[in-house]
């Protein structure tokens, strides 16, 4: 089957307890200092894992399904010496909170350590600052997911690439037939004739509460792009160099680059219902105003029939 058509389907894989791994790791290097006294607060243990994490891919998209209630240890030093403990509670950790932005985080602090001032000031200060450090790494934890699991999901496309081998019974064969053609002119290969593809444009317009040049970013630079792709990408954002986005479900060159202004760039969906060797071109403009980005997604050169499909796309991710 070929890597494009059983990637299509669906699959996917069950990963808690290495999510349970990860989580008691990356947490616990968390440490906040107030820069203004001797407060000082970490995460000391991770008490609980409780909910189901999996790696999904359909359609040769990696999918990132989870959603997990995560009990944690903190302690830290007051400001008056004093060694302070207690527990905080985030009752969901999730796809829906961490990637689409559908809720904020919710957070249930505790005291172990008998209330004082000095004691109820550090409480503060940890409700301020810790949870902004939890969900930086909260936002790490789907990319870490996909890289260390994808593989597991995503058939090679490389056999296909490279061809087959021929038989190690071939060679009688063979030197038969460069004795009979030796002295005579090369026979030249027939053409590939390319088929002629009927295509349509699909245009899409959103407006972002960000900068242009922050978003200029988020599209290109490789190590953000998963963020809002939930799966790898390569990208050096550079003219005539390739990229791949979805874990290798969309690819392409880039054509043009201007910083915060527009990016021109062939797009190519690795799908059974993508035309082989057509490319797109996605030309995305960035207007920025006062307060905001407008952007514009042309998809010049879309597949007719397929106009539905990629406006979805585009509207989606």
């Amino acid at each position: 089957m070929p890597s494009s058509t059983a990637n299509w389907h669906w699959k996917n894989k069950n990963v808690s307890p290495w999510a349970k791994t990860w989580f008691e790791r990356e947490l616990t290097t968390i440490v906040v200092q107030n820069d203004g006294s001797e407060e000082k607060v970490a995460i000391s243990s991770v008490r609980e894992v409780d909910g189901d994490v999996e790696l999904g891919q359909r359609k040769s998209k990696l999918i990132t399904i989870y959603d997990c209630r995560v009990v944690l240890d903190w302690s830290g030093t007051a400001s008056d010496g004093s060694e302070v403990s207690g527990k905080v509670t985030i009752p969901e950790v999730s796809h829906e909170i961490t990637l689409d932005g559908l809720s904020d985080y919710v957070y249930e602090w505790s005291l172990k350590t008998a209330s004082s001032p000095a004691v109820d000031a550090l409480l503060a200060f940890a409700k301020a600052r810790l949870p902004v450090a939890l969900e930086a790494k909260f936002a790490e934890f789907p990319v870490a997911l996909i890289d260390t699991h994808g593989k597991d999901l995503t058939v090679s496309g490389e056999p296909s690439r490279t061809g087959t081998p021929a038989p190690a019974s071939a060679p009688t064969a063979t030197t038969s037939t460069s004795a009979s053609t030796a002295g005579s002119a090369p026979t030249k290969a027939a053409p590939v004739k390319k088929t002629q593809v009927n295509t349509s444009t699909v245009v899409k317009e959103a407006t972002f509460m960000a900068a242009a040049d922050d978003l200029f970013g988020l599209l290109t630079d490789e190590k953000r792009i998963p963020s809002w792709t939930r799966a790898p990408a390569q990208s050096s954002a550079q003219p005539d160099t390739e990229y791949s986005l979805f874990g290798g479900g969309v690819k392409g060159k880039y054509i043009s680059l201007t910083p915060g202004k527009k990016i021109v760039q062939t797009w190519a969906l690795q799908s059974p219902t993508w035309p082989s060797g057509h490319a797109a071109t996605l030309t995305t403009t960035l207007e920025q105003s006062s307060d905001s980005t407008k952007v514009t997604f042309t998809l010049d050169g879309v597949p007719k029939g397929l106009e539905d499909e990629l406006t979805r796309n585009l509207e989606g991710y």
